[in-house]
Parts: C-alpha cells; sequence; structure tokens
C-alpha cells in the first residue's frame, strides 16, 4: 500500500471516530436537558399543589406560566406548535394527579379554574381538536370559500379590506335578537344570544382518520350540512314581524290592498282544471318528444256560434241560443276598476305604508343573506351534478327578429351570397332582382360586408330613440335586406328566415339547458296574416322541443288608419281575433293554424310605450266607433285584448285544446297607467320597470307574484342605464323576477345571448351561485312550457308552494333559500289580509 492511501485512510478513521464522539455528547446533553425538564414539570405540581392549600390559587394561575423559562431548561419551550394549547400549562394548573412519564406524553386530567372546558373525544375516536366556537360564529356560519360572512350580496363595505374591522358578531347578533324579539335559534343558542354546552360529538365533527393535531379543523356548521342530504337543510329562521295591532289607518290602508288584490283575482283567466289534474306525472323522466308535430288528425266541427259584439267576441251555444257562455267585464267595469286602481296609487298613506313594507322585505333578505348565505352555498355543493350551466333556463322575453346575434346574421348573408347568387329574392320598382343583383344595386360584395358594415348593433344613437332603434333591424341600413332575410312574408316566402331560425334552434338543442319563447308578429292588417304565419311554420318544418311561440301585436292603428288599411279599430281586432275563434270552433277550416296554435303560450302587447297618450275616461267609444287618426291608448288595446283571450281561452278550455296567456309589454316607459292596467289583466309581463316609480305597485305586483321578464342589456340601450336598473333591487325584495335577452342581434356579442345577460347581472351585481339559479327557476316558472317539461325540469311537485315544489336536483336552489321567500311572502300576506288569510294549496298554472 502506497504511502497516499495509508494517510487516505487515516484521515478517514479520525473523522469517523470525531464523529462519533460528537454524538455521543449531543445524546447525553439532549437527555440531560429532558430529564431536567420532567424534574422542573413534577416541581411546579408540587409547588402549586401547596398554594392552593393556601388559598392562593388564582395569584399562582396568573404567574404560572412563567415559571416555563427556567434557567434549568435552557430557555427550551416545549410547546410543539403555536397553534396548540401548552400542554404544560393545562397540566400544572389542575391540582389533580398527573402520571409523570418521561419519555411519554403527558395526560390533561383537568384544566384552570376560569378556563373553558376542554372536550375530549371518547377512546378510539379521532383525536383532533376543535375549540367551542362563539355564538356569533354559529349566527354567522363561515366556510373555506367565503371565511367572512358577506352583509349582501349586492353591497359591500367601502373596500374590502375592512371587513376585518367588523364589530364583534356576537354583541351584534345579541343586540338584534333583543331589537327583533324572537328569532328562531339552534338549540345550542339561548335567547340573550349565549351559547349553551353542547355534546363533543356534535361540536367536533372530524374527517380525519390518522388523528393529525395539525390538521385544519373543519367549520362545524359546514360538516354537518354535508353531512346530511341537501332536501334536509337547517337555517336560521327570521322571525321579525311585528306583533302589535295595525292602526285604523293601516288598516284602512291594507283593505285599500285587498280590494285590488281581490279585483286581479276576478279579471285574470284562470284554468278550471289546472294541468297537474289532468295530466298526473309520477315519473318525471325526459318526455319522449313528438315525432311528428305537423302531423294533422281531422277534428269535428262543433255547434258554437260567435260574433263580436261591441269589440269583444260573445260565445254561444249555438246560432239560436242567446245565453253568452263566457261572460267577461265590459269595457265601463274595466275602466272603473283601472280608475280606482290609480287612485289607489296615488293615495299618500298608502303610498308611504307600501316604500316601508318594500324597504323591510329589502332588509329582511339581507339578514337571511347575513345569516345563511354560507349554508345556502354548502347545500349546493352536496347537490350533485348541477351548477348554474346544467339548470333549465328559458329565454322569457325575445323577439323572433333579432333572435340571432350579428355575427351569425353576417354568416349566413356571406352564405348566401355565395351559394345561391342568382335566386330571385325581391320585386322592386317593377323588376324582379336576384340576391346578387341586390347586393349590386346597392354597390356590395360579400368580400365588403362585415358586423361594422351590416350595422345592426344598437348604440348611443339608440337611447330614447325607438325609432332609431327599430331602424337597427335593417342590415346595412336597407329595408330591402330586412324584407329579403328577415321576414317571413316575402317572394320566397320567408325560407331565408325559415334556415336561419332552424340554425338558432340547432344552437338551442345543443346547448340543451337553454330555452326560448320567441315573439313573432300578427299586424292585423287582414286576416290571412294567421293563415300565412301557420303555413310559414309548418313548411319549413319549425319545431324545437326548447322553444315555443309567442303573438306579439304592435300597437299601430295610427298608421294603418293613414295608409288607408282599416276604417276603424274594430277592423284590427277582427283580424286579430276572428281567424282564432274559427279555428277553435273548426279546426279543420285552418288546420295548419290549428297545429301552430298547439305551440303558441301566449299574447304580447308591443311598440313604444314613451309616446304620450291621454287616459281613459269610463265611457270610451266603442272600437267601431274608433274612427279617428289617433292611436288608442295602451289600456285600451290591453283591455280589448285581454277581453276577446279570456273568452278564446273559455272556449278553448271546453274543447280540451291548450290555452293562450295574456302577455304583454309593460313598463319599459311611459305612463305608470300602463303598469296598472296590467296588473289587472296580464298573467306576466315584459320589463315593468317603471314599478321603481310606484311603491304601492311595487307592492302589489310582490303580493300577486306577477312574473316580470326584465332585460337590463336592452334597457341600457333605449330607456334606462344599466346601473340604474331595478333589477337588483327586485329580486332583493322578492318579485317574481327573470332575466330575458330581447333583442340579441341589436345587443348581445356571443353565440349565448342568454348566459350573456346572466353573466353580465352577476358580474355587475354580484349575484351568487344561488341568486342565478333562483333567476332561472322564476324563469321556468313563468315560461309557457308543457306540464310535462316544468314536472322535469323543476320537479315532480313544482306546483306546490315554497320548497315542497322544489327539487335541488334539478333546480340548484337550495330549499332554505325557497322557505324564506314563501315565508316571507305569507307573513307579508297575513299582514295585508290582517290574519286572514286563504292561502291558496297551489301555485297559478
Amino acid at each position: 500500500m502506497d504511502t497516499y492511501s495509508l494517510h487516505l485512510a487515516m484521515a478517514a478513521l479520525f473523522g469517523a471516530s470525531f464523529v462519533a464522539v460528537s454524538a455521543y455528547y449531543m445524546h447525553r446533553k439532549t437527555l440531560n436537558q429532558l430529564l431536567e425538564f420532567a424534574k422542573a414539570i413534577e416541581r411546579d405540581k408540587d409547588d402549586f399543589a401547596a398554594e392552593e392549600v393556601d388559598g392562593d390559587a388564582a395569584e399562582q394561575l396568573k404567574k404560572y406560566p412563567s415559571r416555563r423559562r427556567r434557567k434549568g431548561t435552557g430557555g427550551y419551550n416545549p410547546r410543539g406548535s403555536a397553534s396548540l394549547p401548552d400542554v404544560t400549562t393545562f397540566s400544572g394548573a389542575g391540582g389533580g394527579d398527573v402520571e409523570d412519564k418521561r419519555n411519554g406524553p403527558v395526560r390533561v386530567d383537568s384544566i384552570p379554574a376560569g378556563l373553558p372546558r376542554l372536550h375530549t373525544l371518547p377512546e378510539g375516536k379521532s383525536s383532533n381538536l376543535s375549540s367551542t366556537p362563539r355564538a356569533g360564529h354559529l349566527m354567522r356560519p363561515t366556510s373555506p370559500k367565503s371565511p367572512v360572512a358577506s352583509a349582501s350580496a349586492f353591497e359591500s363595505l367601502e373596500g374590502s379590506d375592512d371587513e376585518d374591522n367588523m364589530t364583534d358578531t356576537a354583541k351584534l347578533d345579541t343586540a338584534y335578537l333583543h331589537t327583533n324579539g324572537n328569532a328562531n335559534l339552534p338549540d345550542h343558542i339561548t335567547a340573550n344570544g349565549e351559547q349553551k354546552s353542547m355534546a363533543t360529538p356534535s361540536m367536533i365533527r372530524s374527517h380525519s382518520v390518522s388523528g393529525d393535531l395539525h390538521g385544519v379543523q373543519p367549520d362545524p356548521v359546514a360538516a354537518d350540512i354535508l353531512r346530511k342530504e341537501p332536501e334536509h337543510e337547517t337555517f336560521v329562521r327570521l322571525r321579525i314581524s311585528p306583533s302589535e295591532i295595525p292602526s285604523p289607518d293601516e288598516v284602512e290602508v291594507y283593505r285599500a290592498v285587498q280590494d285590488c288584490l281581490e279585483l286581479r283575482k276576478s279579471y285574470v283567466f284562470k284554468e278550471a282544471d289546472a294541468p297537474w289534474e289532468k295530466e298526473i306525472i309520477s315519473d318525471p323522466s325526459t318526455p319522449k318528444p313528438i315525432q311528428n308535430p305537423f302531423d294533422y288528425t281531422p277534428e269535428g266541427k262543433s255547434d258554437h256560434y260567435f260574433q263580436m259584439e261591441d269589440g269583444v267576441a260573445h260565445v254561444y251555444a249555438n246560432k239560436d241560443s242567446k245565453e253568452n257562455l263566457f261572460p267577461v267585464a265590459d269595457a265601463t267595469t274595466f275602466f272603473t276598476d283601472l280608475h280606482y286602481i290609480l287612485k289607489v296609487i296615488a293615495a299618500g298613506n298608502i303610498r308611504t305604508l307600501s316604500h316601508h313594507r318594500l324597504v323591510l322585505l329589502e332588509q329582511k333578505f339581507n339578514l337571511h343573506l347575513m345569516l345563511n348565505a354560507d349554508r345556502e352555498f354548502l347545500a349546493q355543493k352536496s347537490a350533485p351534478h348541477r351548477d348554474f350551466y346544467n339548470v333549465r333556463k328559458v329565454d322569457t322575453h325575445v323577439h323572433h327578429s333579432a333572435c340571432m346575434n350579428q355575427k351569425h346574421l353576417l354568416r349566413f348573408i356571406k352564405s348566401k351570397l355565395r351559394k345561391e347568387p342568382d335566386e330571385v329574392v325581391i320585386f322592386r320598382d317593377g323588376t324582379y332582382l336576384t340576391l346578387k343583383e341586390v347586393f349590386e344595386s346597392l354597390d356590395l360584395t360579400g368580400y365588403d360586408l362585415n358586423v361594422d358594415l351590416l350595422d345592426v348593433h344598437a348604440d348611443k344613437s339608440t337611447f330614447h330613440r325607438f325609432d332609431k332603434f327599430n331602424l337597427k333591424y335593417n342590415p346595412c341600413g336597407q329595408s330591402r335586406l330586412r324584407e329579403i332575410f328577415l321576414k317571413q312574408d316575402n317572394l320566397i316566402q320567408g325560407r331565408f328566415l325559415g334556415e336561419l331560425t332552424k340554425q338558432v334552434f340547432t344552437d338551442l338543442s345543443a346547448s340543451k339547458y337553454q330555452m326560448a319563447e320567441y315573439r313573432i308578429s300578427i299586424y292585423g292588417r287582414k286576416m290571412s296574416e294567421w293563415d300565412q304565419l301557420a303555413s310559414w311554420i309548418v313548411n319549413n318544418d319549425l319545431y324545437s322541443e326548447n322553444v315555443v311561440w309567442l303573438i306579439q301585436l304592435p300597437r299601430l292603428y295610427n298608421v294603418y288608419k293613414e295608409m288607408g288599411i282599416v276604417t276603424s279599430f274594430q277592423n284590427i281586432l277582427d283580424n286579430i281575433f276572428l281567424p282564432l275563434f274559427e279555428v277553435t270552433v273548426n279546426p279543420d277550416s285552418h288546420p295548419q293554424l290549428h297545429l301552430f296554435l298547439k305551440q303558441v303560450v301566449g299574447l304580447d302587447l308591443v311598440d313604444d310605450e314613451s309616446k304620450p297618450e291621454r287616459r281613459p275616461t269610463k265611457h270610451m267609444p266603442t272600437p267601431d266607433q274608433w274612427t279617428n287618426i289617433f292611436n288608442p291608448a295602451f289600456s285600451y288595446y290591453a283591455y280589448y285584448c285581454y277581453a276577446n283571450l279570456y273568452t278564446l281561452n273559455k272556449l278553448r278550455e271546453s274543447k280540451g285544446m291548450t290555452t293562450i296567456k295574456f302577455r304583454p309589454h309593460s313598463g319599459e316607459a311611459g305612463d305608470i297607467d300602463h303598469l296598472a292596467a296590467t296588473f289587472l289583466t296580464a298573467h306576466n309581463i315584459a320589463h315593468g320597470i317603471n314599478l321603481r316609480k310606484s311603491p304601492v305597485l311595487q307592492y302589489l305586483y310582490y303580493l300577486a307574484q306577477i312574473g316580470l321578464a326584465m332585460s337590463p342589456l336592452s334597457n341600457n340601450s333605449l330607456f334606462l342605464d344599466y346601473h340604474r336598473n331595478p333589477f337588483p333591487m327586485f329580486f332583493l325584495r322578492g318579485l317574481n323576477v327573470s332575466l330575458s335577452t330581447d333583442d340579441p342581434l341589436q345587443i348581445h356579442l356571443t353565440k349565448e345571448p342568454l348566459v350573456e345577460e346572466y353573466s353580465i347581472a352577476a358580474s355587475v351585481w354580484k349575484l351568487s351561485s344561488c341568486d342565478l339559479c333562483e333567476i332561472a327557476r322564476n324563469s321556468v316558472y313563468q315560461s309557457g312550457f308543457s306540464h310535462a317539461l316544468k314536472s322535469h325540469w323543476v320537479g315532480k311537485e313544482y306546483y306546490k308552494h315554497g320548497p315542497d315544489g322544489n327539487d335541488i336536483h334539478k333546480t340548484n336552489v337550495p330549499h332554505i333559500r325557497l322557505e324564506f321567500r314563501d315565508m316571507i311572502w305569507r307573513e307579508e300576506m297575513q299582514q295585508v289580509y290582517l290574519g286572514k288569510t286563504n292561502f291558496p294549496k297551489f301555485i297559478d298554472p
């Protein structure tokens, strides 16, 4: 072996020896420290026990923590973690026997006086620890996602960083309890907001099997909810309605509100047999699609006879009968009742009380969110599969001519110009023109076209300019392009619009969870319009499980009168309603119209509501006497449409046919009279933003739960800035609101305009997932889809009030939210009816 190898071996031996000696001395020093530590604990125990005999236990408890820092321990801190209790402190303060195990754990048998009891787990259970939460924490549960429960889904503090400086929640909740009396609290909270002692297993919800003391301790409320099925949720219920007897002035106000509600009940059409009574569904599985929706089966003609009298159709059993089978309130009665409604909503004392009640409703919901927002969130998490994206949502207000977005229309126009340039599409100035010739006359090519040139999108120029907004229906500003691509009554019999509509249907079917109710126009210029529309629907095979139709009637009598198309208002009523009565009495007379009406669920009134008009009097001219050039008031249109539709529905119901609801545009702009008229006559309405101007009408719409299909983005383009829209306020107060698109062609930018509407509303107004799902659920209720589909989308008992009609596995809306809504509405109805309310068993169909 050479010298170098020998030296290397000696160096290695010396190094190993040095390390071994160092390790020995370090181990010995550590053992000495542990022995000193154990002796120190025993001395502390003896000292504390001796002082306790002398009666100085309290003083010793104050001095005791400093005794850990003895010189013998070398400053060693025996606590294993800053987040765990100091075992030495607890062991020394008990005064009881302590088993001394030199190298093992120290068992804790008691706790110092004045400290909360340390809950221990039974033997064999998980050793996770959980300190007892304060009463305030139980009143305001938190989840890992939201450590601080927000005061409202729509409001935040001045700067989110200030939330950490909120007033102590225990004091706040106690003050609330003393102020408002009798909130139903959990069993472990007393009436003073103090906490009762609870059994250990109910407080410590451990999901740990290993017993790791350093694991994150689960929130007891969260664990409790997650352990349960969604339909077994519990929450903090509010009981803050005043118990004192209303004053005589308040009683007078409530009786006036009662009268208004009873008037509405006497007017609105209600089916004699509800859909769930006619068709009982035990298994709400996906309904089978109709294979051949346009196959006609001949049906017999009934003996019914009808005729127009003073603008309203009267139906008789046969031609010789003199008894009107389906009487309806006459015009004089209606306008008298309308003036009574207008008198009520103008009364100062009723306005004041209604405002106070609405503000109270809003604050109740805010308080509900503070107490239960996290419970709602956890209940949604426990519902499998469902979230906002795969719950059913219905676009309850969208016009068919604008149902596509601008990019879709542009692609379609370019496609037709490329594939069918020689198709004869229009007759203008005595000449038939092909599609290519039309664009050549406009000095345009397919390459020139883009979204900006199409110019169908609403912009700043349309605000408060309904006329300019309507011009946006003309692609490239040309009415001839609108006639070719967006009309069904043209030279090509609406083939292009039919193909475009089918593409939109395909997009809806692909999304699966989005539905639409398209509004399509009948103008009332001639009776043949109904057959032309039905023929277009049937010939183009326009049917989708995701779509139903509404008929919209533009209020354009003055235009037709000036053009000489009609001579009186009666002509318009005849052109609109007589074909419907004909096809109802004898379906064989209009077979295509009979098939189309099976898909029609509503009748709408549309046009610019901001136009000035004179308020109708109690004695208005009849429709055949209305021969002047002025357009009748909105309420005049509303009554005659309502009255004829009421009679038609009674006739169709008697023959087992589908009925048509009255669902007009109302309250988008103009006079408050519009909303008063639709309160009496309409099933639900579109827009309704002017309810913010009348607290009484807003309160009445809440009590009657009239559906509002609101379109904030559309309002932003026409009449009301987005940040001023009352939608979030209406939602807070509990009005029956849904979101809709109105005109995707002019307003929206994405392929899914309804989701875009929800997305912007959620971002601007801070809507939670629960809020969005509740709004989507409202849209299904407001829609005219069949009983079988609603059973599948919402739950087989959807027609019941409150949580009984909800299935969280289908709607993703927690029972907590619906039980709160139903409870508050019932309390409000009891308040209005002075404790004598007869609640209906089921919702209005």
